[in-house]
């Protein structure tokens, strides 16, 4: 349930009212603007009515959706994208013969079924979804609404006649009216240039009134200029009061009544391309906001106020629009803080509309299509031409050049339509492009966490290349499968032991789980396990892998797959099988005595007595905390029995990470032992472990007796240690190859 926000505390009535008034200046005039664009597109004759509904417009968006809405300084108002697609629906219906007065209530009911599939998308929840939509295709889509924007005021620009068609009117001196050329001229040329002058006024209103000072010079010499009368080059008296405009729109709803049901259905595919069109082009305002704000807008609240604003609008005669980027950067830079700045802008569009309804009919149709023609231009993005100067990129430019096409040609909708599935195959070959295998390695080459007596790692290094390792990464879909299978099938005929490190992994789709499937069946037909790491129960995308590996049929309970919960895991259970050692129960493990370990063999039997007399005997049960992180003790412990587990934090978490482990024969704790420092790890006893303990007090008495032994004990530790690190540094040259 979307529900319906207060307004904001922090009010700041001088910012929000400067920012409402400088807004209204920029959204009024473009509105009418837009509404004579699109009902001059019926009839000449219509055009007055599509000033009114310009200036309803303006004022239903920017009360309503600032009232529901949930973003601060947003305006909303009649925008390019209503006018592109509702200006195209017009001129497609007067082609197929459809009376004036029907287009004007087709174009009312569209508005509403505008608003009520926006409100819908905003119950749904979707409103997040359009912040996908890749910039290729934005860009070329607005590109092609600016272009179209500057072909449908040509005619208007140059005062051609209403049926002359752009490229004619453009390339045809003979039809222009010099009158009408030198006032939009005016117009434009202010309007782009006023920005590099001033600040201080908007340059939409600079334009305008430079267009109606170029109009009045002129009319001072052509007395036919100063009249309303038959005046083709100015707006005309609006008629916007009393019981005409109740009459007209008493009577509007009177004719929807009449509507059949299958009428309606034939607007539904019109009304969600402006749906879909209008709610982009809000949520990207709201997404600039958000940048320049450290703010954070909720786009299916915003969307579900836009589709109240839009059929509020569209009932009473207005024209449906959007959160409009022109009119919320003037909001904000006029010191706007909050949604009251919306609503000052709405009040104040029917205080101008009353108060100046005389000016605005004296506003040239040339200085309006002029100040459309400033916006198409500044909304044509030309960053995509640097795309160009890479090969790179060259195809990200041909997304936009495509969109652009499409929309000139055949429609917005199918542009939108057309960039999406283009720069989905552009991201298909980008996948596929990069490798899925991000390492491949042999188990000599990296080690479990199982730290191994001497003798183990050398049968390790000469049998290790029989168990590989493919450390996978991205996507595992359709476009990837083929490289994956090129990588495994020769590996396939030849290794005991296959690993898949799936850690990196952020996609399996069902065309690679099959894959997997045949794979293994080639692995059982010589009897060797597949085995995977890091099968997670919870992908990015939100998919149970586990789950979804057992659907496909890949883990069907049989030995021949194996999964583990880490890497180390994996490779732990193929050295016990490289070495032969195999899962002996630690119950039956016989606790080893001093002469039976590596540090002390060939060693005096009087010595290691001695020794042992010096060492505490420690039995720990299964879970068994035996030091702890930050700890002072200097023991150095050694095995006789079980397997205990060293816990540490990594990067700052106070998760612990299991990073080694120790069985029967091996010695840990020797850096504390050397280096006199706290401990940074913890050491837990996995299973019931028996230890011999040697305090560094202890050690320092029984070198005073027996400095060989413990010149040699110091040797020994030392060299282990240096082994393992050397080891550790070699896995970690190979992991960043």
């Amino acid at each position: 349930m979307i529900a319906i926000p207060k307004l904001s505390k922090r009010l700041n009535v001088p910012g929000d009212f400067w920012g409402g008034l400088a807004s209204m200046l920029v959204a009024l005039p473009a509105a009418v603007a837009f509404g004579v664009t699109i009902y001059s597109a019926i009839s000449p004759q219509y055009a007055v009515f599509g000033a009114l509904a310009g200036i309803l417009g303006a004022a239903a968006l920017g009360l309503i959706a600032s009232i529901f809405g949930g973003t601060d300084r947003l305006i909303s108002a009649p925008c390019a994208p209503a006018a592109a697609v509702l200006s195209a629906f017009a001129i497609e219906l007067v082609k197929q013969g459809v009376a004036p007065s029907s287009i004007v209530l087709l174009l009312t009911v569209l508005g509403i079924l505008t608003g009520l599939i926006q409100m819908f998308i905003g119950f749904l929840g979707v409103g997040r979804m359009i912040k996908y939509i890749p910039y290729t295709v934005v860009s070329g889509y607005l590109s092609g609404v600016g272009l179209i924007i500057i072909g449908s005021q040509i005619q208007k620009f140059v005062g051609a006649s209403h049926d002359t068609t752009w490229w004619q009117a453009a390339v045809s001196p003979e039809l222009w009216d010099m009158r009408s050329l030198a006032v939009g001229m005016a117009t434009v040329l202010v309007a782009l240039l006023a920005p590099k002058l001033t600040k201080a006024v908007p340059s939409t209103i600079l334009g305008i009134i430079a267009g109606g000072a170029v109009y009045f010079v002129l009319a001072s010499s052509d007395a036919s200029m100063m009249t309303l009368a038959d005046n083709k080059l100015v707006l005309g008296a609006l008629g916007a009061s009393g019981e005409g405009y109740i009459g007209t729109i008493t009577g509007r709803w009177n004719e929807i009544g009449d509507l059949k049901l299958s009428q309606i259905a034939a607007l539904f595919g019109s009304a969600l391309t402006l749906a879909a069109l209008l709610s982009i082009d809000t949520l990207k305002t709201c997404v600039v906001i958000d940048q320049m704000t450290r703010t954070r807008h909720e786009p299916n609240r915003e969307l579900f106020a836009q589709g109240l604003a839009n059929i509020t609008s569209s009932a009473i005669g207005g024209l449906p629009g959007a959160g409009t980027m022109g009119a919320t950067m003037v909001n904000l830079s006029s010191g706007a803080q909050t949604r009251v700045s919306g609503i000052v802008e709405g009040v104040l569009v029917l205080v101008a509309a009353l108060v100046l309804n005389t000016f605005i009919a004296w506003i040239p149709i040339a200085t309006l299509a002029g100040i459309l023609i400033v916006i198409g231009l500044r909304m044509i993005d030309t960053k995509p031409l640097h795309f160009l100067e890479s090969r790179a990129t060259v195809l990200d430019f041909a997304v936009v050049a495509v969109v652009i096409g499409f929309a000139l040609t055949v429609g917005l909708i199918a542009a939108s339509a057309a960039g999406v599935a283009l720069s989905i195959l552009l991201f298909v070959r980008e996948q596929v492009g990069g490798s899925v295998v991000r390492h491949k390695t042999f188990v000599n080459q990296r080690s479990s966490t199982w730290y191994r007596p001497e003798a183990e790692m050398r049968l390790i290094a000469q049998k290790g290349d029989k168990a590989i390792i493919f450390e996978l990464q991205g996507s595992l879909f359709f476009g990837t499968t083929y490289e994956l299978y090129s990588a495994l099938e020769p590996e396939i005929k030849t290794r005991d032991y296959i690993i898949l490190d799936l850690r990196r992994v952020q996609s399996v789709d069902i065309t690679a789980a099959r894959m997997l499937n045949q794979v293994r069946d080639m692995l059982r037909e010589r009897g060797v396990p597949l085995l995977m790491s890091n099968v997670r129960e919870q992908l990015p995308n939100g998919r149970n892998l586990l789950e979804f590996f057992k659907q496909t049929g890949l883990i069907d309970g049989s030995d021949t797959v194996q999964t583990f919960k880490t890497i180390e895991a994996a490779i732990e259970w193929v050295e016990d099988r490289l070495v032969g050692d195999i899962a002996q129960p630690v119950n039956e493990e016989t606790p080893l005595h001093l002469q039976e370990m590596d540090l002390f063999q060939g060693r005096k039997d009087e010595t290691i007595a001695d020794l042992e007399g010096r060492m505490q005997q420690r039995a720990c049960k299964a879970g068994e905390s035996i030091f702890l992180i930050g700890d002072q003790d200097r023991n150095l412990y050694l095995i006789r029995r079980g397997v205990v587990r060293i816990m540490a934090p990594i990067s700052g978490s106070r998760q612990l990470h299991h990073i080694a482990t120790f069985g029967r024969g091996d010695f840990f704790g020797g850096l504390a032992f050397l280096d006199d420092r706290t401990r940074s790890d913890n050491a837990i006893a996995h299973t019931d472990s028996d230890l011999f303990v040697l305090s560094f007090d202890q050690f320092n008495q029984l070198a005073e007796d027996h400095k060989k032994l413990a010149f040699l004990l110091i040797t020994s530790i030392s060299r282990t240690l240096a082994q393992r690190l050397r080891h550790a540094d070699g896995e970690r040259t190979l992991l960043h190859v």
